[in-house]
């Protein structure tokens, strides 16, 4: 897999793909999100059927669906979009009108990156949509960042910090986790996001972060976004990292804009309030 394929929201006119049985929801979606982001390509599709030809013809740059399709459900779609070559990357949105019951039931897998209530409206979900596709700079947000070779640090830090990012740096894992500890049952839990490479020169890995963060910490995706940076190409040693609770993947080497835009994504994503009227 190349860097490229990674590159979800660099691109100045993103390909949206809205899944919908309703004829009707699809127009008024796709009308409202070319009316709200320039330059959008709107790719309707009436199924999971219609969605997987859509998604082997080429990449997309984000999903809305239903959760109730003609030959499936929207938790189906989103895993065929997972599975599809070069999508893996790809957020998917599921709109619906029952996402609570869902949420309360633990229905919702991995698959799913947010859901949106239905009954905020078309226009709302226009601007859900476009704080995805069109990331805004968060001054001052902290990023915890775990790499042991201080070349490499210096430069990521640099990238980082030119887009207002506060970056708190560490060589390795166990000095990560003791300042981690001190915030430990606070409402602050000292980072606004974290930054690690997989294979580090301690005794911890990028993998144990991410598992003690996940399974000791109980931080869940959206209290505390991790992104992991790793060389490794190997399709089903970064779907093991998605699956242990990394919000995303940047590959080596580094890009800019691609490491930045990734960053400033998950931190918006993690900052939206709880739509409690899903």
């Amino acid at each position: 897999m190349h860097s490229h394929d990674l590159r979800h929201f660099d691109n100045a006119a993103p390909r949206v793909m809205v899944v919908d049985g309703s004829k009707l929801v699809r127009k008024l979606i796709g009308d409202v999100l070319a009316r709200e982001l320039p330059n959008v390509e709107v790719v309707p599709c009436g199924s999971i059927a219609e969605a997987r030809a859509v998604l082997d013809g080429g990449a997309v740059d984000l999903v809305t669906t239903s959760l109730v399709l003609p030959d499936g459900d929207g938790i189906g779609l989103a895993r065929s979009v997972r599975e599809a070559g070069g999508q893996a990357y790809v957020p998917v949105i599921v709109v619906s009108g029952d996402a609570q019951s869902h949420l309360e039931s633990r229905r919702f897998t991995e698959d799913v990156t947010d859901y949106f209530d239905k009954s905020l409206g078309h226009s709302a979900l226009a601007a859900f949509i476009r704080g995805y596709v069109q990331p805004e700079p968060i001054p001052g947000a902290r990023v915890l960042y775990v790499e042991d070779s201080r070349v490499v640090a210096v430069a990521t830090k640099r990238m980082l910090e030119r887009h207002g990012l506060q970056v708190l740096h560490f060589i390795g894992v166990e000095e990560a986790l003791e300042y981690m500890e001190t915030h430990r049952g606070n409402d602050d839990v000292g980072a606004d996001l974290v930054l690690t490479d997989v294979y580090l020169k301690g005794a911890l890995s990028g993998n144990d972060l991410l598992e003690r963060l996940r399974q000791d910490y109980k931080y869940g995706k959206r209290r505390l976004p991790v992104l992991v940076m790793t060389g490794d190409a190997n399709r089903d040693n970064q779907s093991e990292l998605l699956r242990a609770g990394a919000n995303d993947l940047v590959l080596k080497p580094i890009e800019e804009r691609l490491l930045v835009t990734k960053t400033l994504f998950q931190l918006r994503l993690s900052r939206l309030p709880e739509r409690s009227s899903a």
